[in-house]
């Protein structure tokens, strides 16, 4: 019994510290790098924009019975959206790879919101009004046939690979 207790309360500790608010800022603000189509570093932090998911960099799509790098045009995309002005990033959290999560914006314009409005990411548990709009418009990864990113991943990369990217 008291050993069964033993690994309950240490497993009690373990959690509390890996999941215990940290030094986690409320807000990144700085000119970006884009890593790709959901991915940015800012001041030397990588984050991960919540609520999309965009298609990997290698990721291929189909468009008229021909293959393009519908993944190469989402960081394209974001690179585009971001240009070089100066972005602010509300952090919700950290991922199960300890990136940052977060709303990204550039001025007025809700980056997370206008990747999936223009087609070059898929929504995530949000953004659905936005993805509806770009399926109907046909804009991005919708003009043509495409993997869901996550799918995607799954089938192309393998263990920390796939972790990472995702």
């Amino acid at each position: 019994m008291w050993r069964y207790l033993t690994i309950l309360v240490v497993s009690i500790v373990i959690a509390l510290f890996r999941y215990w608010p940290s030094d986690i800022p409320e807000r990144v603000v700085g000119k970006a790098r884009i890593i790709d189509g959901d991915s940015l570093r800012v001041n030397g932090e990588e984050i991960r924009l919540v609520g999309i998911d965009a298609p990997e960099s290698r990721q291929t799509c189909t468009r008229h019975g021909k293959a393009w790098a519908c993944g190469t045009s989402a960081t394209r995309a974001l690179k585009e959206g971001v240009g070089r002005q100066t972005v602010e990033c509300a952090i919700e959290g950290l991922d199960k790879y300890d990136r940052l999560l977060a709303v990204c914006s550039r001025g007025e314009r809700d980056l997370n919101a206008w990747m999936v409005e223009q087609g070059w990411a898929v929504s995530y548990g949000d953004y659905r009004a936005e993805e509806q709009r770009a399926r109907e418009a046909q804009r991005g990864v919708w003009s043509g046939s495409f993997d869901q990113p996550k799918e995607w991943r799954d089938e192309h990369l393998t263990g920390s690979v796939a972790a990472a990217a995702s």
